[in-house]
C-alpha cells in the first residue's frame, strides 16, 4: 500500500522542485570564501523548502489522480496508474491528503511566513486546476508555467534573499514551452481519443501549439541572452554570455525530442532518458557556477 501511495505521489517527477535551488546557486558566492555559518543554515533552509514543496507535490498529485480517475483510464499510459488500476483505494488517497497537508502547510509558515504563503498559493492555485482551470484554453498551459515560477520565489524567500525578475521571465518562457510542448505531446499521441481524456485538447490543434512553441521558444533564448550581459550582480566582463550556446542547444534538442522523437509529455522523464539532453543542462548549469565564482561579484 505505501509503495503504490508514494508511485502515485510521482517522486520521479519531484525532480522539477529542483529549481528551488536556483536562487541558493546564486546567492551561495557572497559565502564562498571563508565558507560561514550562513551558508550552511542557507543550504537547510533550501534544502527544507525541497522537502516540503516535494510533500505538497504528492499531495497535488494524489488529488489529480483522484479527480481523473475515470479519464486516467481512457489513456493508453495513464491507465496503469495505481488509482486508475485500482491497486491504490480512494480512501487510504484521501487519508494520505489530509495528514500530509495537516505537517506540511504548517511546517511551511514555520519556516518563513512568506514562505508558507507562496506555499499555500501554490497548493490552492493547483486545485483550481484540477477542478476548473485545466478547462480554460492558454489558461491551463499559463498555471502550469506558474507553477515552476512559484518554486523559483519559493526558492529566493526560503533563504531570504530578493527573487531576480529575469528569473522570473527566463523560467516562465521555458516553462511555457514544456506546458505547449506537453499539449502536443497528449493531442499526437491520443489521436481520436484526445478528448475523451482531457477535454481541453479539443481547444487545441498541433499547427497552434507548434506556433506557441516557436514562439516561446524565441522569446526564451531573446530573454536569456539579454539577461546574460544586462542584469544586475553578474561579472562585468559579461563571461556569462559564454553560457548562451548551452541554452541553444538545450532548446534545439528539446524541439527535436518533441517534433522528432514525439516526446513531450514528460519533461522530466525526456532529460533522465536522453543523454545528451541531459548532459547539456548539467553543462549549462556548471558553466554558469563556474563564472559566477571565477570572476567574483560584479
Amino acid at each position: 500500500m505505501l509503495i503504490q501511495l508514494l508511485k502515485t505521489m510521482r517522486p520521479r517527477q519531484w525532480t522539477k522542485n529542483l529549481i528551488i535551488f536556483i536562487p541558493f546557486a546564486f546567492t551561495l558566492r557572497e559565502y564562498w570564501r571563508p565558507f560561514s555559518s550562513g551558508m550552511w543554515t542557507m543550504l537547510g533552509r533550501a534544502v527544507a523548502a525541497f522537502a516540503l514543496f516535494c510533500i505538497i507535490s504528492g499531495v497535488i498529485y494524489l488529488i489529480n489522480d483522484l479527480a481523473d480517475i475515470e479519464k486516467d483510464r481512457l489513456h493508453p499510459h495513464k491507465r496503469s496508474r495505481p488509482l486508475a488500476a485500482g491497486a491504490l483505494s480512494k480512501t487510504v488517497a484521501q487519508v494520505a491528503i489530509v495528514g500530509l497537508l495537516s505537517i506540511a502547510l504548517p511546517l511551511s509558515f514555520a519556516l518563513d511566513p512568506w514562505f508558507g504563503v507562496v506555499m499555500l498559493g501554490y497548493f490552492v492555485m493547483n486545485l483550481a486546476y484540477s477542478f476548473w482551470l485545466k478547462n480554460i484554453v492558454i489558461i491551463d498551459v499559463l498555471t502550469l508555467a506558474a507553477n515552476y515560477v512559484l518554486r523559483v520565489v519559493a526558492g529566493a524567500v526560503a533563504i531570504h534573499v530578493p527573487p531576480s525578475a529575469w528569473l522570473f521571465v527566463c523560467t516562465l518562457l521555458l516553462a511555457l514551452f514544456i506546458g505547449f510542448a506537453k499539449r502536443r505531446h497528449e493531442l499526437v499521441l491520443l489521436e481520436g481519443e484526445a478528448t475523451n481524456h482531457r477535454l481541453i485538447l479539443k481547444e487545441y490543434t498541433p499547427e497552434v501549439l507548434d506556433q506557441m512553441i516557436s514562439v516561446t521558444t524565441a522569446s526564451f533564448v531573446m530573454a536569456y541572452s539579454l539577461y546574460t550581459f544586462s542584469a544586475k550582480n553578474l561579472p562585468e566582463n559579461n563571461a556569462m554570455m559564454l553560457t548562451i550556446p548551452f541554452a541553444l542547444f538545450v532548446v534545439f534538442r528539446l524541439l527535436y525530442l518533441v517534433h522528432v522523437k514525439g516526446e513531450g509529455g514528460s519533461p522530466e522523464e525526456m532529460m533522465l532518458r536522453d543523454r545528451w539532453l541531459f548532459g547539456a543542462i548539467f553543462l549549462w548549469g556548471a558553466s554558469i557556477v563556474a563564472i559566477l565564482y571565477a570572476f567574483g561579484r560584479a
